[in-house]
């Protein structure tokens, strides 16, 4: 017989209305216990779950459970079920690119460092996740560092008579050295550039020398300079002066903050800029100085190639202020509940600087119902040619229109620009009709989402001056940049997470589902997520290479490093892939030590091909880690039979580990559904997958994972 128990708020209710009675028998009121209370109490009656690894037996495995980093710092409840219940954590998220790397590509460890140090405190291990992955990139801040370089140059007269040097003739210009002009490799297409090519025997600055012709100037009076340069190999050089109080300044040249002696240049474009004053007598010269480096080639940009006054007479004018949007803006808007203002930093075209951004919440019924609106000083003249030139994108595909516009809202339009998910040049042209045109508007009610837009550029068409240079990246270069970012990330996580990490996911997911012994590409797919970004793309199939070394030179030598991915139970050639894959990895040097499984499966899942799994991973040598194990019921009202039944899968899953893999070669098993998840979670939302309930509390589930860690 079960149980009986009082029911004590039936006493209770009954004695607060009972005032006449003296006295009433509470055996009247005994009711069974149910059935669900009963088998919660056995449930309760658990110890937790490391508790059940005899770590004599099995001294090297690890039992892990993923976490919030944010709900594990800030050590509530899910903290402490965490640490009484498991040796080591993962962190669902927090410690991904995606989380980590900023706008300006800055690392932001305040929230890692704080889970780091709540764990310190209790005791429990942490497990790197992860280092190379293609989700849960900050894919914005990566794919800026690819688009074009935009080179606008100045609004002023160029000092220097650039005619010669566009015609292919030197004359007038000194050298020392192989100089000369190539055509085709300047920046831009079908544009040249000088040509200065470091021999062998080079030893000092001057050796290799290309120098302007003499600028006249005045004491008191300021010129800036403007130039771009790039190289085959790394190279050094200078400019070097005539007519100057310091003819060999150490200075600024590239925007760093740090001024020095001399500049370093590398396969990528880059922009010199700087300012002179201490002009001594009626003229100066400026000598590019490349004999650092023997056996360098420069390339010196001849279209781009500026000497001018900043405070002189502008032969282009840009009727909008700031269209940069570095020190603010002018615009105005309203409509639809929308919002506007400027970007954080680093989230401008290029990955650089400050963008104008609006959000509308939904499409209008008129595109004029969300709009935003710049003010002219003075209006715009009648039957003249107006040039408009911005970069858009959004988050979002869509219309926007920009137009010249009266305050009796009469209008010219620009025309439609389609707004797409990537950076776009956008030049229109229109001419004004009335002589009250005062104001530029776009309008967006055609567009539901938030659009981007930077370099904004209105001017006449009928003035002359001005140029814009598009330089796109060569596959070299993405390629070499794409490669030190991966090193930069991987060196300053796992740097910054030494003391607490000893294992890592090195590289996460590599293998591609539909071609299982191939890698996963981006190539081609027109559905990629805002924080997809796929480094193999850049770096080909040795990019994993890369990160196993450079995770082993910046972190503990005794570090485990992992390969991860998941549907290896499912899909066994792409068990076989990856197998194939650490075989590659391993003959080009890199060292890996073990091979994770995820195992997001199902009461229904294939236990044969479980077992075959894990046969096959053992047979590598490799630690084996179940490194993300949920099993889904595939209902949000599981029967009573369905929670049996994964009950019994969990226990399969860690019988079938423990009968597969060798104790040798146990790195351990780290449950990721902790908990099942709500109706609204990002993963496996409404699932019943957890070991525990919503309440935190057991499910039978634990029983049958309990059962299996019994038996290790």
């Amino acid at each position: 017989m079960k149980k009986r128990y009082i029911n004590i708020l039936g006493g209770v209710a009954l004695s607060l209305t009972a005032s006449c009675v003296d006295y009433v028998s509470t055996d009247e009121y005994q009711v069974e216990k149910p059935e669900s209370i009963a088998l919660q109490e056995e449930l309760n009656s658990y110890n937790t779950l490391k508790t059940y690894i005899d770590s004599i037996a099995n001294p090297d495995f690890i039992l892990g459970g993923a976490v919030s980093q944010t709900e594990y710092a800030d050590k509530g409840v899910l903290y402490r079920l965490i640490n009484s219940n498991f040796q080591e954590i993962t962190a669902g998220y927090g410690m991904k690119h995606g989380a980590v790397v900023q706008s300006d590509g800055s690392l932001s460890m305040d929230a890692v460092n704080a889970m780091y140090q709540a764990a310190a405190e209790a005791g429990t291990s942490i497990y790197g996740h992860t280092l190379c992955w293609h989700a849960n990139q900050n894919a914005g801040y990566l794919n800026g560092l690819l688009e074009p370089l935009v080179v606008n140059s100045p609004a002023f007269s160029n000092e220097l008579d650039l005619s010669g040097l566009m015609a292919g003739d030197l004359a007038g210009f000194s050298t020392n050295g192989d100089v000369s002009i190539i055509e085709n490799e300047g920046m831009g297409e079908g544009t040249s550039a000088i040509k200065l090519t470091a021999g062998a025997s080079v030893s000092s600055p001057g050796d290799l020398q290309f120098v302007i012709p003499g600028i006249p100037s005045e004491v008191g009076k300021e010129y800036e300079i403007v130039a771009y340069i790039k190289s085959d190999i790394p190279g050094e050089g200078r400019i070097s002066f005539e007519g100057l109080e310091n003819n060999e300044p150490e200075v600024d040249w590239m925007g760093t903050g740090t001024a020095s002696a001399t500049f370093q240049t590398s396969m990528s474009w880059k922009e010199i800029r700087f300012s002179l004053s201490d002009f001594q007598g009626d003229s100066f010269k400026l000598k590019f100085d490349m004999g650092y480096s023997p056996g360098v080639t420069y390339y010196l940009d001849i279209n781009n190639l500026y000497v001018f006054d900043p405070n002189g007479e502008p032969v282009i004018n840009n009727l909008v202020a700031d269209g940069d949007f570095e020190s603010g803006t002018g615009w105005g808007g309203w409509g639809n509940g929308s919002t506007r203002g400027i970007t954080e930093d680093g989230m401008g075209f290029g990955g650089e600087g400050k963008a104008f951004f609006v959000t509308n919440p939904s499409v209008t019924g008129g595109f004029w119902e969300v709009q935003t609106v710049y003010g002219f000083a003075e209006p715009l003249e009648n039957g003249e040619t107006y040039k408009l030139s911005f970069w858009v994108k959004g988050d979002a595909e869509g219309i926007i229109r920009p137009e010249l516009q009266s305050p009796n809202y009469s209008s010219n339009g620009f025309g439609q620009v389609m707004v797409t998910r990537e950076w776009q040049q956008v030049e229109l042209t229109t001419t004004a009709t009335a002589d009250d045109r005062e104001r530029l508007i776009v309008s967006y009610g055609e567009y539901a989402g938030t659009v981007y837009i930077d370099n904004v550029v209105l001017s006449s068409a009928s003035l002359s001056g001005g140029s814009t240079t598009l330089v796109q990246k060569t596959p070299e270069e993405k390629e070499a940049i794409i490669s030190g970012e991966l090193e930069r990330w991987i060196s300053e996580m796992v740097t910054n997470s030494a003391e607490h990490v000893k294992a890592w996911d090195v590289v996460n997911e590599p293998m591609d589902d539909g071609n299982p012994y191939e890698l996963k590409t981006g190539i081609g797919k027109t559905d990629m997520a805002a924080d997809e970004f796929y480094w193999q793309d850049y770096l080909g199939k040795d990019y994993a290479v890369q990160a196993f070394k450079w995770a082993r030179e910046y972190g503990n030598p005794d570090d485990l490093h992992f390969i991860n991915d998941y549907n290896l139970e499912y899909n066994l050639d792409k068990c076989q892939g990856i197998i194939d894959y650490v075989a590659y990895l391993e003959s080009q040097g890199a060292q890996v030590d073990g091979i994770g499984t995820q195992m997001h499966i199902g009461i229904d899942s294939n236990k044969q091909n479980i077992a075959m799994m894990f046969e096959m991973l053992a047979a590598t040598g490799k630690l084996i880690k179940v490194s993300e194990l949920d099993v889904r019921v595939n209902s949000p009202n599981p029967t009573p039979e369905m929670l049996e039944q994964q009950a019994e899968m969990y226990k399969y899953v860690v019988d079938t580990y423990n009968e597969y893999v060798p104790k040798a070669q146990r790195y351990g098993i780290t449950v990721w559904g902790i908990t099942d998840s709500p109706d609204d979670a990002s993963w496996l939302p409404g699932e019943r997958q957890g070991l525990w309930d919503l309440n935190f509390n057991r499910k039978p589930a634990y029983v049958g994972f309990v059962e299996g860690l019994q038996a290790l």
